[in-house]
């Protein structure tokens, strides 16, 4: 446990009036126990709370969390060494119906997700775990919950089952602007355009039959970025390029291209998509990035940043970006 200093810092002078307006508060659950008091008596409006869970919780965060009359953004994040937050779930369900993003980074001990149920004006909702636990287990006690305002759900790591959550989408998928989720399991592909036809942003796409890529475009019209690997196991970075250039809604302008290791993407592949990308209807400059180690080829670096830089001057690349 940290050990802050017993001092009664809310009889400060003026310290009531700045910290009864505090908006955000990011700490960890081991602060002494007084700390968390104090905050309790005052604090009682705050937006943005952080907490990040470790071995030791003190009594007080239960009630710092409770005290809440208009919370709207809640991270946690779940340690390895952080076992159970019973009771930290429990003070969470008599928050008020306030809350608009919820982001949970859980560890290795299970966490039950019915509590989530709550929150029927979420905006956004982010559920990562890690991924020998069974936390996402828990995702069908909520599947068919209607949230009526989800807008962006993002799995940063690991996921549900995939027929669990295609019966969440089912429900809550026509809202959704933005979906994260890794996972090669194509049947949730074949649905997206159904359940999700409102996204503006998808990622990361594994998939394997470009009928599939053409199949989201087509059904997705609002689609304006998208992230997907190529390569190896998936579609090849040319498929991918001219898929992109010809099928894509007249909204994208964003393409963000996981390389897997085994790929190499070609300075002709490039020309050749910028060319046609060039004298699109309506006109609109890509914001383009490729990810992967691939790049320590000097000739083929060189090659594609000639490329990258002919068609900036054009215009019609705005933002261009290799991550390593």
């Amino acid at each position: 446990m940290i050990d802050i200093p017993n001092v009664t810092f809310i009889c400060y002078l003026g310290a009531k009036d700045c910290l009864k307006d505090l908006s955000e508060l990011s700490l960890r659950s081991d602060l002494y126990p007084e700390f968390f008091y104090q905050l309790s008596q005052v604090c009682h409006h705050i937006q943005y709370l952080d907490i990040k869970f470790v071995e030791v919780i003190s009594n007080g965060v239960t009630d710092l969390i409770s005290v809440q009359k208009n919370l709207k953004h809640l991270y946690i994040m779940q340690s390895f060494d952080c076992e159970d937050l019973t009771s930290i779930i429990h003070s969470i369900t008599k928050l008020p119906d306030t809350l608009i993003k919820f982001e949970l980074y859980g560890g290795r001990h299970h966490i039950p997700l019915s509590f989530i149920s709550n929150f029927t004006k979420l905006q956004e909702l982010v559920l990562s775990f890690y991924i020998y636990g069974d936390s996402f287990g828990y995702f069908k006690k909520i599947h068919h919950i209607i949230f009526p305002q989800l807008q962006i759900l993002k799995f940063p790591f690991g996921h549900p089952e995939i027929v669990t959550l295609i019966k969440f989408l089912e429900i809550n998928g026509k809202n959704l602007k933005e979906f994260r989720i890794s996972s090669p399991d194509n049947s949730l592909y074949l649905v997206i355009d159904k359940f999700c036809p409102n996204l503006r942003k998808l990622f990361t796409i594994e998939i394997k039959e470009l009928e599939l890529l053409k199949k989201i475009f087509n059904g997705c019209q609002y689609l304006e970025s998208i992230k997907i690997w190529c390569g190896d196991n998936y579609l090849s970075d040319k498929d991918v390029l001219e898929t992109v250039v010809k099928y894509s809604p007249k909204n994208f302008y964003e393409l963000n291209m996981v390389i897997n290791k085994r790929s190499v993407i070609l300075s002709e592949e490039l020309e050749e998509f910028f060319i046609i990308w060039k004298n699109r209807i309506p006109k609109k400059s890509l914001s383009f990035a490729i990810e992967g180690n691939n790049f320590n080829n000097l000739e083929m670096n060189n090659g594609i940043m000639e490329v990258i830089k002919k068609y900036q001057k054009f215009g019609v690349i705005k933002k261009f970006k290799i991550i390593m």
